[in-house]
C-alpha cells in the first residue's frame, strides 16, 4: 500500500472528464461540436473540480465510425476545425491547470489512410505487410471463422489483390499488423508528434484487440450465446484479442511516453480482472490505468458491486493505481442504467472510490440516453445490426446546456437530436440549485479535490447488510465513512463491531448534510452519505 507522504502523479490525484467532440459545443453553426467550441465550455469543465480532459478522436477520418477510422494521425478533420485551433485548446486547457488527454486509435486505420492504399495496391507493394493479408482457403472462403464487433465475417474479400485483409471493426477499418516492425515504429512517431506539442497523455483504442495468433486458429463457439446480442458474441475472441505478444507493444508505448516528463497513459480494455492486471505490465512497464469497467458490467447490486470492489483491489499489482468508470461514448448512460434518483449514489460511489475516476460529458447534470428514431440512427453498430437495439447513438447526443433553442449546443439543428426534456435538464437551470445533480458532482468533486483521504487515501470495506454499500477512506489523521443505499427503500447502518460519531459532509439529499450522526443511521431510498468521522 502506497505511503500517503509520498509525491502522487496528477494522474492518480485527478479526475478525469471524457468529451465526445461531436456533442460538446457546436461554434460555427454547422450542427457538430468542435474544438473552439471546447474552449469556449473549458470554464464549466474547470469549475466542475475536473483536472484533466480526454477528448474522443478528432483526426482526419471519412467518418466511418465517427472518427475511430483515421486516415491521417497527425492532422486535424475540418469538421473539428484546424491545426492552430487545437494548439490553442491545448494552450488553453494547461493555462488553467488542466491536463489533455488524447484518444489513439493504434490497431486499426480508415481504408482512406495512405498506408492502406499502398498496402492495397498491389502484393508486392512495400506496404503490404502493414496490414493483415491472407489467402482464402482452397474452397474460397474466409481464413478463418473470426467476427466483426460490428457483424458479419471480419474478413474483406479484396478483387484486385485476389486476398482478405483482416477488420475487427468495419470493413472500412482494417486492422494494422502489429508484428510488422515498420508499424510499429510508425506509431512510436505518431504519439511523439503529439507528445513534442505537449499533449499530456493517451486513452489507448481497444488496447487488448492490438496483437493477433500469428497461427489465425478459429475462435470457439460461445456456449453462453443469446439470441438478442451482437453477432460477435457467437465466439470467445481468445484469439483474435488478448495475445501475450501485446504488452510487448504496450511496453514499447510506455517507454516512448516515459522519455517525457509526466505524460500517461489510459488502455481501454474490456477483460475480467485477472487479465486486465497484466496490462499494468510487469514492473509497471505497461499501461498507467488499464481502464476498469466494472461499475459497467456489474448488476447494480450492494453485494456484487462490494464483492467486485474488493476482488479488483486485491488483484491490483504492487504499485497498480486503481481507477474507475461509471460511462463512456459506447455504454449506456448511468441515469438509463439505474435511473434518475441512483445515478445521484453512483456518482457519489465513483467519486470517493480510491483511484482515478472518469466521468463521462453530461452524467454530471444526469442526461439519459435519448431515443432515436430508427430512420434517423447513426451508428454503424447499430446500423450493421438492425433490430437488436445495439446503436451508441443514445448516449452521444448534444450537451444541454441551457434552455434556449437547441439546448445552447448549437443554433442549427444539431447532428443528433436532443430530449424532449432538455429546457428542464441542463446546466444553467441546476447551476442556481443546491439540490441538483450538478451541484452534488461540485461537492463531491471540491471535497475530493481538498481532502487527501478522498484523493489518495486507504480504502477499507464496512460491514453493511443489503441493499447497503459501505466503506472507510482514511489517512493517519482523517477518516470518512461513505454509506450508499443502493436501493428504492429505506435501510439502516448499525454495525455491531464499530463505533463512530461524526458529521454527514455531503448527502445525495442536500438537508442532511451537517447533521451529527452516531453509531446508527437510518437511510432512506436512493440515499448516499460522506461521513467525516470524528478522532477515535
Amino acid at each position: 500500500m502506497k505511503d500517503e507522504n509520498q509525491k502522487y502523479l496528477w494522474w492518480q490525484e485527478g479526475v478525469i472528464y471524457q468529451i465526445y467532440p461531436r456533442s460538446y459545443q457546436d461554434s460555427d453553426g454547422d450542427g457538430v461540436g468542435d474544438l473552439q467550441g471546447i474552449i469556449q465550455r473549458l470554464d464549466h469543465i474547470k469549475s466542475l473540480g475536473m483536472t484533466a480532459i480526454w477528448i474522443s478522436p478528432i483526426f482526419s477520418s471519412p467518418m466511418a465510425d465517427f472518427g475511430y477510422d483515421i486516415s491521417d494521425y497527425c492532422d486535424i478533420h475540418p469538421l473539428f476545425g484546424t491545426m492552430e485551433d487545437f494548439d490553442e485548446l491545448l494552450q488553453a486547457v494547461h493555462d488553467r491547470g488542466m491536463k489533455l488527454i488524447l484518444d489513439l486509435v493504434p490497431n486499426h486505420t480508415s481504408n482512406e489512410h495512405p498506408w492502406f492504399k499502398e498496402s492495397r495496391s498491389s502484393k508486392d507493394n512495400p506496404k503490404r505487410d502493414w496490414y493483415i493479408w491472407e489467402d482464402a482457403k482452397e474452397d474460397g472462403s474466409e481464413p478463418n471463422n473470426w467476427l466483426s464487433v460490428f457483424g458479419g465475417s471480419a474478413w474483406e474479400w479484396d478483387e484486385k489483390t485476389q486476398q482478405y485483409y483482416y477488420h475487427a471493426f468495419l470493413k472500412e477499418q482494417p486492422d494494422l499488423n502489429w508484428r510488422n516492425p515498420e508499424v510499429q515504429e510508425a506509431m512510436m512517431n505518431v504519439m511523439r508528434f503529439w507528445l513534442d506539442k505537449g499533449v499530456d497523455g493517451f486513452r489507448v483504442d481497444v488496447m487488448w484487440h492490438m496483437i493477433k495468433d500469428d497461427q489465425l486458429r478459429d475462435n470457439p463457439t460461445n456456449p453462453n450465446y443469446k439470441s438478442h446480442q451482437a453477432t460477435y458474441e457467437k465466439l470467445i475472441p481468445a484469439y483474435s484479442t488478448d495475445q501475450p505478444e501485446v504488452h510487448d507493444i504496450v511496453h514499447m508505448m510506455r517507454k516512448v511516453l516515459d522519455s517525457y516528463d509526466e505524460r500517461m497513459m489510459i488502455g481501454e480494455i474490456y477483460l475480467p480482472i485477472h487479465k486486465l492486471m497484466t496490462y499494468y505490465g510487469t514492473d509497471k512497464n505497461g499501461a498507467h490505468l488499464p481502464f476498469n469497467f466494472l461499475l459497467l458490467s456489474t448488476d447494480w447490486d450492494a453485494g456484487e458491486i462490494a464483492s467486485n470492489i474488493n476482488q479488483y483491489e486485491a488483484a491490483l499489482p504492487e504499485g497498480g493505481w486503481p481507477n474507475w468508470v461509471l460511462g463512456n461514448h459506447d455504454q449506456s448512460r448511468i441515469s438509463s442504467r439505474v435511473g434518475q434518483d441512483q445515478a445521484r449514489v453512483a456518482a457519489m460511489l465513483l467519486l470517493t472510490l480510491r483511484g482515478t475516476p472518469t466521468i463521462y460529458y453530461g452524467d454530471e447534470i444526469g442526461m439519459r440516453d435519448v431515443p432515436i428514431p430508427e430512420e434517423e440512427v447513426q451508428d454503424p453498430q447499430g446500423l450493421n445490426m438492425p433490430g437488436l437495439n445495439l446503436s451508441r447513438d443514445p448516449q452521444r447526443t448534444p450537451m444541454q446546456w441551457d434552455d434556449s433553442e437547441n439546448a445552447g449546443f448549437s443554433p442549427s439543428k444539431p447532428w443528433l437530436p436532443l430530449p424532449a426534456d432538455y429546457r428542464r435538464v441542463n446546466v444553467k437551470a441546476q447551476s442556481d440549485d443546491h439540490g441538483s445533480m450538478l451541484a452534488l458532482h461540485q461537492r463531491l468533486l471540491n471535497l475530493r479535490q481538498e481532502e487527501d483521504a478522498l484523493r489518495i487515501g486507504h480504502y477499507k470495506p464496512m460491514e453493511a447488510q443489503k441493499p447497503l454499500l459501505a466503506y472507510m477512506r482514511y489517512t493517519s489523521n482523517t477518516r470518512f465513512l461513505i454509506l450508499l443505499n443502493l436501493s428504492h427503500k429505506t435501510c439502516h447502518f448499525h454495525p455491531e463491531h464499530f463505533q463512530f460519531e461524526g458529521t454527514i459532509e455531503i448527502d445525495t439529499l442536500p438537508e442532511r448534510e451537517g447533521t451529527e450522526v452516531k453509531d446508527k443511521i437510518s437511510l432512506s431510498g436512493d440515499e448516499g452519505m460522506v461521513i467525516r468521522l470524528k478522532h477515535l
